[in-house]
């Protein structure tokens, strides 16, 4: 049985302008200038730059209907014949200089001209001899080597696609035979399927000499015990002494994990991270600024305004020129909003960063990551009165740059825990000491977790094993055994 009935109540809903000033908010720097140069160029109503005073504005008026007067006189004397000729009828000797002699090397600008990393091995195939099969089956193994160097796909998968794509018929057997060429192309490991088979092409490329011969041995015969640094079980298995396995260790440690990475590495496109505010001491003060990128100067077109007053002054109105206002009103309304939504952002940018720097101020005085506080979001929203989500997206997205290097923001932000004495104190600090304390370790002999914990504790900060595990992850610092050195 339906019913239907009334019900009132309260609830909360964002405007489409509240939404687009959370999402202005969250740009850092370089992101908000592609976002204003996107809104400049959709709404012509919005302008760059200073606004020109009116005085200037009616004169600029006042001469364009000048040069259209019908009745100026021009003064023949005024006139430059130079800026009237054409280029075909400049002299040769006007576009010449004598500051050297025509025999002198030219000089030109250099062009920078790079070749891809696919291209590079290609171009290295071309000193083999291969028939038409195993040409097609060598470039479409190079076309499948990625930025690292490795060939990540099965043979079976590799010889379908062959015979679907490249209407190449052949046999794994075959796809093997051509990998082997592959494996000998410049830089040494490039088109491995995995990182043994990277190590293991390196080193037989080596002269070997016994280290070299040993370091072989160990990556093709126990490359699972050598990852898991089982030590004792390398010294029996090749009944070796430590002096011998360390010296191979070495080698090893000389190889590239990832070949193709020095090479496709120079082709990418290099980020810069641009800091947002910035943080001086002066005269032992802190000072903040923001970054002057994040204040652009708008203002509304004139031009749209007095479109809108003409067509508001006219008495008959037709529906072309109603839907011209409509358009002319929507385009005003939306480039004002826009330059309010701007200074809203730059204000709560501000605010939010200077009361961060003011809970932080021993830190930013010292540089000393010991010295910063237990943080929150929750600490500053309160602080400044607004929510917690304005606080993180603040925190999440932006770089200030300090006295100790650029810095992200969010990374101030850490959780509180409970000394020995009962003082509050932040984890980060912790994370720091541990850090130290694993530095400092003796490498044959790592320190487990629970003796962590221990040291900890010993120190005054009293955390179970656990919380020392999730912070040496979080740290990403390997377990104990993965620290064993020779």
């Amino acid at each position: 049985m339906l019913k239907q009935y009334l019900q009132f109540k309260l609830s909360q809903k964002l405007s489409p302008q509240q939404i687009q000033l959370m999402k202005l908010i969250q740009l850092p720097t370089q992101a908000f200038e592609q976002r204003l140069k996107q809104e400049l160029e959709e709404n012509p109503a919005l302008e760059g730059g200073k606004e020109e005073n009116e005085n200037e504005f009616d004169d600029d008026l006042d001469n364009t209907k000048d040069e259209y007067d019908d009745n100026e006189i021009i003064d023949a004397g005024e006139i430059n014949v130079d800026e009237y000729l054409s280029d075909d009828e400049v002299p040769d000797y006007r576009t010449q200089v004598n500051n050297y002699s025509a025999d002198d090397e030219e000089k030109t600008m250099p062009y920078a001209a790079g070749t891809s990393f696919t291209q590079h091995l290609v171009n290295q195939l071309n000193t083999y001899r291969l028939n038409d099969e195993e040409r097609d089956i060598a470039e479409f193994l190079v076309g499948s080597v990625d930025e690292s160097g490795y060939i990540r796909r099965e043979l079976s998968d590799i010889m379908d696609d062959l015979a679907f794509t490249q209407n190449v018929f052949t046999t794994e057997e075959n796809i093997e035979k051509v990998l082997k060429i592959v494996h000998q192309l410049d830089p040494a490991g490039v088109g491995a399927r995995n990182l043994q088979e990277c190590l293991s092409i390196q080193l037989h490329r080596k002269e070997q000499h016994p280290d070299v011969a040993l370091a072989t041995n160990i990556i093709d015969k126990a490359f699972d015990q050598f990852t898991k640094k089982h030590y004792k079980k390398l010294l029996q298995k090749f009944d070796i002494s430590e002096l011998q396995l360390k010296d191979a260790i070495h080698e090893i440690e000389r190889l590239n994990p990832k070949p193709g990475g020095s090479y496709a590495g120079n082709n990418r496109m290099v980020e810069h991270v641009v800091p947002d505010f910035a943080i001086k001491i002066v005269n032992g003060e802190l000072e903040l600024t923001l970054n002057g990128r994040n204040a652009p100067e708008l203002h509304v077109s004139r031009e749209y305004n007095n479109m809108l007053k003409g067509y508001k002054d006219t008495k008959q109105k037709s529906k072309s020129q109603k839907d011209a206002v409509m358009f002319i009103k929507q385009k005003l309304d939306a480039a004002k909003w826009f330059i309010e939504a701007i200074k809203q952002r730059q204000q709560t940018l501000f605010v939010t960063m200077s009361s961060i720097m003011h809970y932080q101020k021993e830190y930013f005085l010292t540089g000393d990551e010991r010295n910063l506080k237990p943080m929150i979001l929750k600490d500053i929203a309160d602080e400044i009165e607004m929510d917690v989500s304005t606080v993180s997206r603040v925190a999440n997205s932006k770089y200030v740059d300090t006295p100790y290097g650029t810095k992200l923001i969010k990374e101030f932000f850490s959780e509180s825990m409970t000394n020995d004495k009962g003082e509050e104190v932040s984890t980060r600090e912790i994370k720091k000491i541990l850090e130290t304390v694993i530095e400092e370790e003796s490498k044959k002999k790592p320190l487990t977790d629970e003796a962590l914990a221990k040291i900890l504790k010993e120190k005054g900060y009293p955390i179970a094993r656990r919380t020392v595990a999730k912070y040496r992850e979080q740290l990403d610092i390997p377990v104990a055994r993965l620290r064993k050195k020779i």
